[in-house]
């Protein structure tokens, strides 16, 4: 199977780069840096080193065996990315591109974030390797999350609270691409998701695709074979790239992304890409599906988790896709606090909202599957962050 993207940036139809031609020389400077990091054995010594003694890799994959028996039919196994250090995936792919920074000369980080995962991730590694950071956030998410805004300040982080638009993640990416503009001889912009310009689609994919490679490996060791379904949420997609790689080419494993299904359908409502009436369109840099209106202009979006609260979708998610690799489908509000109490019920993990969606899409299959079949959901992060956010929406706040 052909590896993408192509030498463009394109997976398929969809990806690329489309920015500002001061962008151009700058990411190009990122693509070089990365193709020689990953031939150099110091450089992935060091990273490995960070993702087993600081990270706590490899995260164990775990068989929840009361959800299990709660659904009945098949078991259901968590990768627990919720261990990590930070409480979320997010930190493999911030510690890859702060390593990365440190190569190229820059001692200055800035990272957008909605849930404050990435945010938290990259102000981590900037503390770590004594970068200074600035992330950006929408004000909206910034009320959501509002322990996370806290932890980043702990870390030294100047966090931007962004005012404009629907005060979410979309309108951070935008402050931070301003940023990096302005400021690219200095700085370096540690992109959160699968998103944005070549080669940050596939660069992000690379470095969490660590979660599917233990995957594979652990269910081998547990089970022998391979699971007959890996299901994950898709924001911008960097969780379920980041398991789905390993498993693409086999194509005898179902592989399921849950998207945001909000409170319906209806404009302002969801941020489903693939079912809620997406198009093609550019944002952000990249080619993608998009939720935009007749005259291609951006709509709003809504999920009560800030992580999957974007309007776009990672490139090669689209391919996906098109090609019937991967299906997509959407969990409501309602159905994610749902399976955010069930898990927390049977098993005694809170997990995050984003991820929630993706327990409840398996909570929706196990019944109908054979008691010998197996799910894996990766359990993108924990739910601390959201847990006054959950308190506010059951309690009829927001």
């Amino acid at each position: 199977m052909k590896t993408l993207p192509d030498q463009r940036g394109y997976f398929g139809e969809w990806g690329g780069r489309f920015v500002p031609e001061t962008l151009m020389a700058p990411l190009e400077e990122i693509d070089r840096a990365y193709h020689k990091a990953k031939r150099d054995r110091a450089f992935e010594s060091r990273l490995d080193e960070l993702l087993t003694h600081y990270v706590g890799r490899p995260t164990p994959l775990y068989l929840a065996r009361r959800l299990s028996a709660r659904l009945g039919g098949a078991r259901v196994w968590l990768k627990r990315e919720d261990l990590c250090h930070t409480g979320a995936h997010k930190i493999n792919n911030a510690l890859g591109q702060a390593l990365l920074a440190c190569e190229m000369g820059k001692r200055r980080v800035i990272a957008e974030t909605g849930a404050g995962q990435h945010g938290v991730a990259t102000a981590t590694a900037a503390a770590l390797l004594g970068l200074e950071c600035r992330v950006y956030m929408g004000a909206e998410d910034m009320r959501r999350q509002a322990l996370n805004v806290y932890r980043m300040q702990l870390m030294g982080a100047e966090i931007v609270s962004v005012a404009g638009g629907a005060q979410t993640l979309k309108d951070a990416i935008n402050e931070a691409l301003r940023d990096w503009v302005t400021n690219v001889r200095s700085t370096h912009y540690i992109l959160g998701s699968v998103l944005g310009p070549h080669p940050y689609p596939m660069m992000v994919r690379d470095f969490q695709s660590v979660i599917g490679r233990e995957t594979m490996a652990q269910f081998r060791q547990s089970v022998r074979g391979l699971p007959d379904l890996v299901v994950a949420c898709v924001g911008g997609g960097s969780n379920a790239a980041g398991i789905f790689t390993a498993y693409v080419p086999h194509t005898r494993v179902r592989l399921v992304g849950v998207e945001a299904g909000g409170r319906g359908p209806g404009a302002g409502n969801h941020a489903a890409r693939f079912a809620g009436g997406g198009a093609p369109g550019i944002l952000h840099g990249t080619r993608t599906q998009i939720i935009q209106d007749e005259n291609g202009q951006v709509e709003p979006t809504h999920s009560v988790s800030a992580g999957l609260d974007y309007p776009a979708v990672g490139p090669e998610h689209v391919n996906w896709r098109d090609t019937g690799r991967v299906s997509y489908t959407t969990v409501d509000d309602h159905e994610a606090l749902e399976a955010f109490h069930l898990l927390a019920e049977t098993e005694g993990i809170v997990p995050a909202l984003e991820s929630a969606h993706a327990i409840a899409h398996a909570a929706k299959l196990a019944p109908g599957m054979a008691l010998d079949a197996n799910i894996i959901v990766n359990l993108s992060g924990r739910g601390d962050k959201d847990l006054d956010e959950v308190a506010k929406v059951e309690g009829g706040e927001s």
